[in-house]
């Protein structure tokens, strides 16, 4: 069987080594700990590690851990008996078992509590899992996927992540790499995009001008590839004629055209840019200032100072 890689696509170094990675880890039945920044396609990849291991034709199923709340995420993760808390009027089977001889896949892996953090490491040791409420003791031929767009290390030291767990999912590590990283490939993902809801509605647009390329190479993508489909889809929709130009971008972007300034403007210009680069980086990131300062390529203690000295707030 070809590999399938599902639609991730990209040339770059970078991109090309999570390939082989993926080449290697897909067929075995390790557990896979995918690490990357948000939008960096992780739901993807694990689309593709499931599609070509085999357990293929078993069930893929996910679990975005950070979009639901504490008090309902370990009923829909080991499910629940009838009583077992107000509003369980019938038992119902939770993800581990809805996987049975596939694939789970828990992204935002990071942001479980401690408590629940035990509760998926025990199933990890045991495959054994038990419903809330219940005192049967179930098990489930599951594989996990697991992801975070967090540092998991960084949480092990502040004890907001279980060490135990870190290596019980850290068997084999895959980092996407960030956009800005793979500028190579910022062409291929731009056409795809635009082919995909140039059809989706029915437009007329069938290209993209090269200064939009230009902007694309010069802007941080701090929402990394995701960020860069939701732009070309609001391109595609602004754009009168065939040809997508700098006025269909975003005004984010559009300030990222080139026009040589004279020095007046250039010296006027450069710190309110910057201040602006800063901010909206900030909040693209929900003000984590270690993962800002890794996309505007300069060290945190450089951004500290600057943020102080624009008086930026997060």
């Amino acid at each position: 069987m070809s590999f399938d890689l599902k639609g991730i696509l990209g040339s770059a170094p970078r991109i090309r080594e999570v390939f082989e990675l993926l080449e290697l880890a897909a067929p075995s039945e390790a557990t896979v700990f995918l690490l990357g920044e948000t939008g960096t396609g992780k739901e993807l990849v694990a689309q593709a590690i499931h599609k070509n291991s085999p357990r293929r034709q078993g069930p893929l199923v996910v679990v975005n851990c950070a979009a639901l709340p504490e008090t309902l995420l370990e009923s829909e993760l080991f499910g629940h008996e009838r009583g077992a808390f107000t509003g369980a009027a019938a038992r119902k089977d939770g993800r581990f078992l809805m996987a049975h001889h596939g694939t789970l896949f828990l992204d935002e892996i990071g942001e479980l509590s401690l408590t629940t953090q035990a509760k998926i490491l025990r199933f990890l040791q045991t495959r054994e899992f038990e419903p809330l409420g219940s005192t049967r003791i179930l098990k489930a031929d599951v594989r996990i996927i697991a992801a975070t767009n967090r540092d998991p290390e960084a949480m092990v030291r502040e004890g907001r992540f279980r060490d135990d767990l870190f290596f019980r999912l850290n068997v084999f590590p895959i980092t996407l790499p960030p956009l800005r990283k793979r500028l190579e490939d910022l062409p291929l993902l731009a056409q795809h995009f635009l082919e995909r809801y140039r059809k989706k509605n029915q437009r007329q647009v069938k290209s993209l001008a090269p200064e939009v390329l230009e902007v694309f190479k010069r802007y941080p993508w701090p929402g990394n590839i995701r960020e860069l489909e939701n732009v070309m889809e609001r391109g595609v929709i602004i754009c009168q004629g065939d040809t997508l130009t700098l006025k269909d971008l975003p005004p984010a972007l559009q300030q990222y055209g080139f026009r040589a300034p004279s020095d007046e403007e250039a010296e006027l210009r450069l710190p309110e840019l910057e201040r602006q680069l800063i901010s909206r980086t900030l909040e693209k990131v929900a003000g984590r200032r270690r993962q800002a300062a890794e996309i505007l390529g300069i060290s945190l203690e450089e951004l500290n100072l600057k943020i102080r000295s624009y008086g930026l707030k997060e």
